[in-house]
């Protein structure tokens, strides 16, 4: 037992880093993938996740593969698809996923174009996949920071997402919090889609944040307990993950999300509001 779930972690420096990291972007990024759910806007993230791609290939592009230019590229490409995208629908006819994808497929484009200018297929996969057993000091000093900001910022703005998830209608009409929190949101969004490209690369980041939170979901309908769930299941994918990445030589980053997937297809079927549990439940209609 020792040997196949804790040597690893205690005997290698490496794995450490990794399960550090990782489990900092689980404890960040799965509370706000629980909102990307329950505001209807789970495939926003997997366009954000695209939209970090231009930046974080032009900081690759002039500097290599340095963790601060590639960072602040991403974050600066993000913040332009996440205000760009949201400023067309909140001032034109168009809607907010359609001018979402409109932005996520020029930024794809984009960034697949940089690497390519300078970078081979190895850089390219790095750059698309992430390295988690690669994750240097620096890398886990920027995820922690990432991590510390979004709970404040999810602390500070808790009932307001809440109520925004809900009825944003109402939010807007007794507070002017409605519009600045929607902003706020999507900047959350894209710090943990950057913190998350360090490990698992601009594809594969948006996995960990809304594959747990999809899970939590056939658990519970109460947001508060959804996160802590959401986080859990994140934490346990992991480290499953990494075990297995380890044992049977698995590139990490899919064995990781993978692990969260097989969580997520359990839930669907055993779940408290899952298939099986929804067909036995007696009806509560009575016949005459």
């Amino acid at each position: 037992m020792y040997q196949a779930l804790l040597a690893p972690f205690i005997d290698f420096a490496f794995m450490q880093r990794a399960l550090a990291g990782s489990l900092l972007l689980s404890l960040a990024s799965c509370p706000v993938g629980v909102f990307l759910m329950v505001r209807r806007m789970s495939l926003t993230g997997d366009a954000m996740a695209h939209g970090i791609l231009p930046g974080a290939a032009a900081g690759f592009l002039l500097f290599g593969l340095q963790i601060v230019p590639m960072t602040i590229g991403g974050l600066i490409a993000g913040m332009v698809v996440a205000l760009g995208s949201g400023a067309v629908a909140r001032f034109t006819v168009q809607k907010e996923d359609a001018s979402m994808a409109a932005f996520y497929l020029i930024s794809l484009a984009v960034g697949v174009l940089i690497v390519s200018l300078r970078g081979s297929s190895v850089d390219l996969m790095h750059v698309l996949f992430g390295t988690v057993l690669a994750l240097n000091d620096a890398a886990l000093t920027l995820i922690g920071l990432i991590s510390v900001v979004t709970l404040v910022a999810l602390a500070i703005f808790w009932r307001a997402l809440v109520a925004e998830c809900m009825d944003p209608l109402f939010l807007r009409s007794v507070s002017k919090l409605g519009t600045p929190v929607h902003f706020i949101f999507l900047a959350l969004v894209v710090l943990n889609l950057v913190g998350g490209f360090q490990a698992l690369g601009t594809l594969l980041s948006v996995g960990l944040m809304m594959l747990p939170a999809a899970a939590a979901r056939f658990w519970t309908v109460r947001v508060e307990p959804m996160c802590l769930l959401a986080t859990a299941i994140g934490m346990s994918s992991c480290v499953s993950g990494l075990l297995l990445s380890y044992h049977f030589s698995l590139p990490s980053g899919p064995a990781i999300i993978l692990s969260a997937g097989v969580v997520y297809l359990a839930s669907i079927l055993i779940g408290s509001r899952g298939v099986l549990s929804t067909r036995n439940r007696p009806s509560r209609h009575r016949t005459a």
